[in-house]
């Protein structure tokens, strides 16, 4: 079994969102714009709260938010 990557499209909804800053996002799912920082660069996987709560600042599905991709190399 390999790594595990989590991918998501934050900082292009983030952008088609009104232009919405890391730091708005982050005052809306209560967490540090750093800790959206590291989510945006997948350096940090999100809690399955916290990406629940990411997506619905969205209005959209965990699928159209992340996605899973497993590394067997």
């Amino acid at each position: 079994m390999g790594k595990a990557l989590i991918k998501n499209n934050i900082r292009k909804l983030r952008f088609n969102h009104d232009e919405m800053t890391q730091q708005q996002l982050a005052d809306k799912v209560g967490v540090t714009r750093q800790t959206i920082v590291a989510i945006e660069s997948a350096k940090y996987s999100p809690t399955l709260e916290l990406a629940f709560r990411i997506s619905r600042v969205f209005n959209l599905s965990l699928e159209e938010v992340f996605s899973f991709e497993e590394d067997n190399s």
